[in-house]
């Protein structure tokens, strides 16, 4: 194996970051609180002091990066476990260090990361399916937004969340269609086409939204919500019960959609195949698989499950839809799909990492913090960057996406 220092660099780096945060650490405690109410039994309130968790998470990124750094002079790669400690004892060096004096409600803001995250997992699953088929899916985002705004009139229409649920995958998938009708057939540039059905879907949905919504937003644009389920017992185990198992039935469709998708992908006769597409196209065909078939139907899918992302949105947070309302979240989605490394549970953990960079940049105004929340909300794509320039390990999609397959 070549040997490569483009990981140790980039724990030598973090390490030095978690060094200067411990040089400059202010005196005083934070406060973590673990408690949503609804546990089976109260853990106590937690006080840290700052200074001293600090050099302690410095020491344990000190000792990371030299592992890394024997590791490579070894020709061996760092292990993931490894990588997974050092990012997780960073993060709760830099909450200790922003919340100085003041209580940091660990699990309510890990619920309100959760619901930040749902529509973002879904559209990061949606691209997931279409570029390991072959098929650049830059329009995530109108997916959606197509299933934001199909569930809120669909559901005000008919007063059944199922129905409106259905209406949001079906959009999803038709925007997805057009996307890999124009890519697979009319061998259009795939960025192009995406970008061009993410503008012609905002400017479909807010034109019907002023001209039909708006009429009468009582009628049409008042959707029934999903209740909270909880599942009994394991909604009350302390952290984990209220934020799994306290949900929404979009969030358990979303784990029972990213087990599928995985299973689907790298455990089934199916997904070898679509992987093969998405690889080898022209080698595919030659043993059978229906290349162009194979696209259609993985990149349709992939857009249901992004309208079911977008129905989140008005069925399960804000309960009425507003123009433009997903705010950008598909290129969130893409974003977190490509630091997942193009796997559907990488690129889960990914979204839940973008949405606790959002909800905690929310937290921090409330308690008046002097951090800039614009560091927040950049530090995620700064470390989509970090990846994607392969400072920690080679980072690469499928070798055929993005390239129109013609048959010969």
């Amino acid at each position: 194996m070549k040997r490569s220092f483009k990981t140790p660099i980039a724990f030598s780096l973090f390490a030095l970051i978690s060094l200067w945060l411990s040089i400059t650490a202010p005196a005083g405690t934070t406060l973590f609180s673990f408690n949503a109410g609804k546990e089976l039994f109260a853990i106590p309130d937690a006080a840290i002091p700052v200074a001293g968790a600090s050099w302690i998470v410095s020491l344990i990124a000190v000792l990371a990066t030299a592992a890394t750094w024997w590791l490579s002079l070894q020709r061996k790669k760092t292990p993931l476990w490894l990588t997974a400690i050092f990012a997780f004892v960073l993060v709760q060096q830099i909450l200790i260090v922003m919340f100085v004096g003041q209580m940091f409600p660990l699990t309510t803001t890990l619920q309100g990361s959760l619901a930040l995250a749902v529509p973002l997992i879904f559209g990061a699953l949606a691209g997931v399916l279409s570029e390991r088929v072959g098929v650049v899916n830059i329009a995530i985002e109108g997916q959606l937004l197509a299933g934001a705004f199909a569930s809120a009139l669909i559901t005000s229409i008919t007063h059944s969340l199922t129905i409106g649920l259905l209406a949001a995958a079906i959009s999803g998938a038709l925007v997805a269609g057009v996307l890999a009708v124009f890519s697979i057939k009319y061998v259009v540039d795939q960025i192009i086409v995406g970008v061009v059905v993410n503008v012609l879907v905002i400017g479909l949905t807010s034109f019907f939204y002023s001209t039909v919504m708006a009429r009468d937003l009582i009628a049409l644009n008042q959707p029934e919500r999903f209740d909270q389920i909880d599942i009994p017992l394991l909604s009350q185990i302390p952290i984990i019960g209220p934020l799994l198992f306290s949900q929404t039935l979009i969030v358990y469709l979303m784990y029972a959609a990213v087990a599928v998708v995985y299973i689907a992908l790298f455990k089934t006769r199916w997904g070898l195949r679509l992987r093969a597409v998405g690889e080898y196209p022209k080698a595919a065909d030659t043993v059978g698989i229906k290349v162009y078939r194979t696209r259609y139907i993985s990149v349709m899918l992939g857009g249901a499950l992004a309208g079911l992302g977008g129905a989140f949105f008005t069925l399960g947070a804000v309960g009425s839809f507003s123009k433009e309302m997903t705010s950008g979240a598909g290129y969130i989605a893409l974003a977190a799909l490509i630091f997942g490394r193009w796997n559907p549970l990488l690129a889960t953990l990914a979204a839940l990492m973008f949405g606790f960079a959002q909800n905690l940049q929310s937290v921090l105004s409330i308690i008046g913090s002097d951090v800039p929340s614009q560091f927040l909300l950049m530090l995620p794509y700064a470390l989509t960057i970090v990846a994607v320039a392969g400072l920690v390990g080679k980072v690469s999609g499928p070798a055929a996406t993005g390239k129109p397959y013609i048959k010969s």
